[in-house]
């Protein structure tokens, strides 16, 4: 990376367009100036083309040279950038998973585009994709007849007003500074939020709090009156959340006292967040989705992401399978550990201690009478139909005694 920093810092120097462009102004001042001379006195035509032809040219080779350094600079950064990031084709494999799954793709790509706000994109996708061959009678088979319940879902007129009512909410707080759509939204579902533990309708109100504080729609006017705002807010909106968030309302109202030096106060950091308006917008829009049913990112969004994160460590398993002329046999499972970052970690994993291999669908976890728990292919193994010893503890068990785990 250091040999690419290096020539993309040479790019910058060298290759920066503003001594171009001031060039080319210069030019154009040039001509300009010969039109104005020509046509106050049209008899000295002759004699202004004829001088302006030296410096023309000598501005169009400034200019040349100029582009020179650009396309220079281009290509040892084009280089450079080919030599860090190689081309390598896509690990390839005989087995799509995703192929049998059309109605998951396609409710994945119209939900993508529902949550970012392209409602008539998503329409159009999902006329498209309705329109599937049928059969030769006439009458939908079984998948074609779920394909078109998920369209049908996703094509409702309710879910579509869900979204644009956030994407108002969210342009209201990010753009316009304005909290009240949000708080307004975190009061009709006060009841919900409570009962998910969310702390949003409190947060929404606190910054509200912080924004009169420090001048609310008037950053410049009188500091008495913008405290004296805050403060009849904080009775009338944040007084029921006393029993909830005491020690926060306290530190709110104790800030009053430090309201000429804020920045070197203990309260600093609770009216000089820059991230606060962020960090709150995607908390709104977390318990939003949560409350449709939804992650709050998009699904497709993160498979996208934490398949780029694993295609090093895929493409490195295909040169090494290439060499010792062996294949991906497992095809419900990556033969490889890929690491993910902690938010990208939706369920649990269990990997049988006894076969050392990761359960799936067909080969499930199963927890024995005495708790210990493995794949349910390693229990027939042990079990042989008769009852046997647990490999962790002296407890004995029966195959038809365990229970099926679901992670």
């Amino acid at each position: 990376m250091e040999a690419l920093l290096e020539e993309h810092e040479k790019l910058v120097k060298k290759g920066n367009l503003s001594k171009s462009v001031e060039d080319v102004q210069k030019t154009i001042d040039l001509l300009v100036q010969a039109r104005e001379s020509i046509a106050a006195n049209p008899h000295s035509a002759p004699v202004t083309l004829a001088k302006l032809q030296t410096p023309v040219k000598a501005s169009f080779e400034t200019v040349n040279s100029d582009l020179k350094e650009v396309y220079k600079g281009l290509g040892n950064y084009s280089k450079a950038l080919d030599k860090k990031f190689k081309d390598k084709p896509l690990p390839t494999t005989d087995h799509d998973p995703l192929a049998n799954h059309p109605v998951l793709m396609n409710r994945a790509v119209a939900m993508h585009l529902l949550r970012e706000g392209q409602f008539s994109v998503a329409s159009t996708f999902l006329i498209d994709a309705s329109k599937q061959p049928r059969s030769e009678s006439g009458t939908p088979n079984a998948r074609q007849t779920e394909d078109d319940a998920a369209t049908a879902s996703l094509r409702s007129e309710n879910l579509r007003r869900q979204f644009a009512e956030m994407y108002h909410i969210l342009h209201a707080l990010k753009n316009e500074r304005n909290l009240l759509p949000a708080i307004a939204w975190a009061k009709k579902n006060g009841e919900l939020l409570e009962t998910r533990g969310s702390n949003l309708e409190f947060e929404l109100g606190k910054l509200q709090f912080v924004w009169l504080f420090t001048g609310g729609p008037n950053p410049g006017g009188p500091r008495a009156l913008s405290q004296q705002q805050a403060l009849r807010y904080a009775r009338q909106e944040l007084a029921h959340f006393q029993r909830r968030y005491l020690k926060e309302i306290t530190q709110l109202s104790g800030a009053m006292a430090f309201c000429p030096n804020l920045a070197q106060s203990p309260y600093r950091r609770i009216f000089h967040n820059e991230d606060a308006w962020e960090d709150l917008a995607n908390s709104f829009t977390r318990e939003f989705c949560s409350l449709l049913g939804l992650s709050a990112d998009s699904p497709l969004y993160i498979a996208a992401t934490a398949g780029a994160i694993a295609l090093p460590t895929l493409l490195k398993l295909q040169t090494i399978m290439k060499e010792k002329r062996t294949e991906w046999t497992t095809q419900h499972e990556l033969p490889v550990e890929t690491p993910l970052p902690p938010a990208y970690h939706f369920h649990s994993i269990f990997v049988c201690p006894v076969s050392k291999e990761q359960t799936t669908d067909d080969n499930p976890p199963m927890m024995m009478p005495c708790g210990h728990v493995v794949a349910e292919e390693s229990l027939r193994r042990l079990a042989k139909g008769s009852r046997f010893k647990c490999p962790y503890c002296p407890n004995e068990s029966r195959q038809e005694d365990a229970k099926r785990l679901f992670m």
